[in-house]
């Protein structure tokens, strides 16, 4: 943070009939300190929507609220794509009847903008959402309040009217026919349907230095303090491996992968993976379909298949779930609050969507403008204290040393109990994550502070309890 002293001169003017004071100020800038993993083990991660982030869209509008983010224990911010979005093949609708706006009546042609992810040019900003100086102003000003700045990547496609298509179509997947494809899914050998973008080939060398070139623009030249990459396993690992080396020799960064796959985590590739099996999860039970059975199950999962100072990003919102798969209130109902809360208290890194923290309860719209609530309420009260606690106790750290895990019994199958412990200090989430209220024994003893009421609160193991459904506690020593 930059540490802020205003020194006042004051000159008095004898010579005539007024007095004027005249003030300057000088500022003492201090770097922010170079990313390290001790910022992993208490951060909540910001996903910012820029052209959704207010009605303006832009980066000056969002840039001032950058401060505030500090009662929400942000410490990293996922800007997503800001570069030029193309227009040849821009799309108006998605989905399995998605259209381009050349599709739709001219005179509403101009308000269809397009995918973020259908980039034209790595190297300029969209000025949709400003200047290449607006952005530095808000990497500084992110900087100046302590917080990292980490952009969104598409390394796995490009828009139709990007230079490489016409200066290197070998850049290109093609078919038999010599014909530059959209991307393929691996999985069914068929298109995922994103038709507004060309697949790009990592079997050409050429195409990798460029990308590698590209992405190092942005660390050395604007100060970025990493990546979010999208569909990141879409793309070779080898990439990675010959990549991601030389960006961390330029500086520290943090690296983010849109996938789940461990072997992107390994030998200091990506710093942390999406969480999804867990969000998947969360959904479920939140819907009746799953148990706490099934998060048990998870836990057990994950302990196997990622080694112990692996990251996950534990997340109830992000854009494509927002968009695309309902909001918060309508995937998680009458449990939402519950599993917001354990998604700050679980092993990994909370993430909190723009317009989360005031409530969004509305699917914003992709390819148009729309803009995200700005109403401080409840949301932002329960997200302001989540983060606090996320951020002050060590007993939540989450990345890679971070705090133990420790499943509590309960004679109830409805309620989920745990311990987050480090160095003696100790969380406890206790759950009834059910639509039933329910009668429980807990296998735990002793006084405790209730954190979210800010009360005083007993616990004995030979006492039944009386939770109502989708109610929870987190109790601190």
């Amino acid at each position: 943070m930059i540490k802020k002293i205003a020194i006042a001169l004051v000159a008095i003017i004898l010579m005539g009939c007024k007095n004027e004071n005249k003030s300057s100020a000088t500022e003492t800038p201090k770097e922010i300190a170079k990313f390290s993993p001790d910022v992993e083990e208490n951060a909540v991660i910001y996903e910012v929507n820029i052209r959704q982030y207010s009605p303006e869209g832009t980066f000056n509008a969002f840039t001032k609220d950058i401060p505030q983010l500090k009662e929400l224990g942000v410490k990293i911010i996922w800007v997503m794509p800001i570069f030029p979005i193309s227009q040849t093949k821009r799309k108006a609708t998605g989905g399995d009847d998605s259209k381009f706006a050349s599709d739709m009546p001219a005179a509403e042609q101009h308000k269809y903008l397009g995918s973020y992810y259908a980039v034209s040019d790595f190297k300029k900003v969209n000025p949709e959402f400003g200047t290449i100086e607006d952005f530095r102003n808000l990497v500084k000003t992110a900087h100046d309040n302590g917080m990292y700045v980490i952009l969104d990547w598409v390394p796995n496609h490009t828009g139709w009217d990007h230079t490489w298509i016409k200066q290197h179509p070998e850049y290109y997947t093609q078919n038999a026919k010599g014909e530059i494809i959209d991307p393929i899914n691996p999985e069914t050998g068929k298109s995922w349907g994103w038709s507004d973008v060309a697949d790009l080939n990592y079997d050409n060398q050429g195409l990798r230095k460029e990308m590698a070139a590209d992405m190092l623009h942005w660390i050395k030249n604007e100060n970025i303090d990493g990546f979010r990459c999208d569909v990141a396993s879409n793309v070779p690992l080898d990439f990675w491996q010959q990549t991601i080396p030389q960006l961390r020799k330029e500086k520290n960064i943090f690296m983010l992968a849109e996938a789940w796959e461990p072997e992107l985590l390994k030998d200091s590739l990506f710093d942390m993976a999406y969480g999804w099996e867990a969000h998947h999860t969360m959904n479920k039970i939140a819907q009746g379909k799953e148990t706490v059975k099934n998060w048990d199950a998870y836990i057990e999962k994950i302990n196997k298949d990622y080694e112990s100072n692996d990251i996950l990003m534990n997340f109830v919102d992000n854009h494509d779930e927002n968009s695309w798969n309902g909001t918060t209130k309508s995937r998680l109902g009458r449990a939402e609050e519950a599993i917001t809360a354990l998604s700050y208290v679980m092993p990994g890194m909370p993430l909190i969507y723009s317009g989360n923290e005031y409530g969004l309860d509305y699917s914003l719209k992709f390819f148009e403008k729309d803009s995200i609530p700005k109403s401080k309420g409840v949301a932002w009260e329960l997200r302001t204290k989540l983060g606090k606690l996320k951020s002050g106790n060590i007993a939540l750290n989450g990345g890679k040393s971070k705090a133990s895990y420790t499943r509590i019994k309960t004679d109830n199958e409805n309620v989920l109990a745990f311990k987050r412990e480090k160095n003696g200090k100790k969380v406890y989430y206790i759950a009834n994550l059910s639509a039933e209220s329910v009668n429980v024994k807990i296998d735990l003893n002793g006084n405790f502070t209730n954190y979210m009421a800010g009360k005083s609160m007993g616990i004995n193991s030979n006492q039944v309890y009386s939770v109502l459904p989708w109610q929870y506690y987190i109790l601190t020593n």
